[in-house]
């Protein structure tokens, strides 16, 4: 069996593909959640913006620093079970959250539970899944189930917002562990950690190979794997671009275009749609990235998405105040580009370091990714408790994504090619 003959079936790697795009659909809608209850929860508990920016920004944090750590866990103990227990204990943390009355509870149940389960079901999930089911079409792949962050937005935050204004934040938490309950289930009886578990060779590939035992310290192979990460001139540009990346996307996008949006007058409900929009346009950029990363030099890539993303948030302070075209215009630019970075960024990371430590290596990335959100969740609600707008926050996304799109480009080929060379 050659390796066409082998892709030109049906492999059962989609259907695996298919499961972790669902779940990581309903890891990104609970992530998105913060940005509808910000609202609800100034004015039932009083809590000031800043305070509670300070929680997800926690959050964000958790969920990245997890990354490097899940890659570890995953090849130890297996996809489908790390994903199963990931699932229950995130909602176990949604299904106690209606009871809260005190904001360090909201920071143990968001900032602390729900970051730590939501980060074993990130991007280094879609990035371990390929490296095990697919030879070929790897960038397609990783754009696609990077795409499930933008899809669950798209999915989740109009309903879940439309349950917010009409019946309550409460029930909004319960229909979230209702879906989560569902998904749980698919994992359990349909994920498969590996093609040997099918006895199908990995797509693209016609020898069956038995998945290597998992090597070292759980711990350990994490931080030598960031020890050699520290050394390397792509990784220090890697991580710096995608601190860039969080810092303008789910840090502060994700988390304070929906308040913005209030100051303006426009209805939360409306809001969330724009988002979910911007989702819809993502779950095409990305997904076509990721084709792109197949053919093309990704660290032009990396140029050309930063820079129009750094264009897009200069703009947005005028279009939120110029009305619904102008910022229509923003939503479908920016929503193309939300997280188009990241299926080049994964090509890049394998290319210097190898498959084997690929997810390991983006999970220390992806822990960039994170601070910079962290910093922009916080940063920009505290900015604008103390400035009235966020249009300060905004501005200073958009010079930061343009200097990341100069940093992309420094990337140097000649680690990679000497490595091969070695070889």
């Amino acid at each position: 069996m050659s390796p066409s003959s082998s892709s030109s079936k049906f492999h059962y790697g989609w259907v695996v593909v298919l499961i972790t795009f669902v779940t990581l659909i309903v890891s990104a809608g609970v992530r998105s959640m913060p940005s509808i209850l910000m609202l609800p929860f100034e004015k039932e508990f009083g809590w000031n913006r800043g305070s509670i920016s300070g929680v997800i920004s926690f959050g964000i944090f958790l969920y990245g620093l997890v990354g490097p750590f899940s890659a570890a866990l995953l090849e130890r103990f297996g996809i489908r079970r790390m994903m199963v227990i990931s699932l229950a204990v995130l909602a176990a943390s949604l299904a106690v959250t209606p009871w809260m009355t005190s904001l360090w509870q909201f920071e143990i149940l968001w900032g602390l539970v729900s970051g730590l389960a939501t980060g074993m079901m990130a991007n280094v999930l879609g990035v371990t899944v390929t490296n095990h089911w697919f030879a070929q079409r790897k960038g397609l792949v990783v754009g696609l189930l990077t795409a499930s962050a933008a899809t669950g937005q798209l999915l989740f935050l109009p309903l879940l917002a439309k349950i917010t204004v009409d019946a309550g934040w409460r029930y909004a938490m319960y229909t979230a562990v209702a879906v989560i309950a569902v998904v749980l289930v698919i994992a359990a009886v349909w994920m498969r950690n590996h093609p040997y578990e099918k006895g199908v060779p990995p797509y693209g590939e016609d020898k069956l190979v038995k998945p290597a035992p998992f090597q070292g310290n759980l711990f350990l192979a994490p931080l030598l794997a960031l020890r050699e990460g520290l050394g390397n001139k792509t990784f220090w540009l890697l991580a710096g671009t995608f601190f860039f990346c969080g810092f303008s996307t789910n840090g502060l996008i994700g988390t304070h275009l929906i308040p913005a949006c209030g100051d303006y007058g426009i209805p939360e409900v409306m809001a969330a749609g724009m988002l979910a929009l911007m989702g819809m346009f993502d779950l095409f950029g990305t997904t076509l990235s990721g084709w792109l990363s197949d053919r093309f030099d990704s660290r032009w890539l990396l140029f050309w998405y930063y820079g129009l993303r750094g264009l897009s948030l200069l703009f947005l302070p005028y279009a939120l105040g110029a009305g619904p075209t102008m910022l229509m215009i923003f939503t479908v630019f920016y929503g193309l580009d939300w997280i188009a970075t990241v299926p080049p960024t994964v090509k890049l990371a394998t290319k210097e370091f190898g498959k084997e430590k690929a997810g390991m290596i983006f999970g220390w990335v992806v822990v960039a990714h994170q601070i910079g959100a962290s910093v922009a969740a916080y940063g920009a609600g505290a900015l604008r408790d103390s400035l009235g707008s966020y249009t300060v926050p905004f501005v200073t996304a958009g010079f930061v994504c343009l200097f990341a799109s100069l940093m992309a480009i420094r990337i140097s080929k000649a680690g990679a090619a000497a490595r091969q060379l070695q070889a």
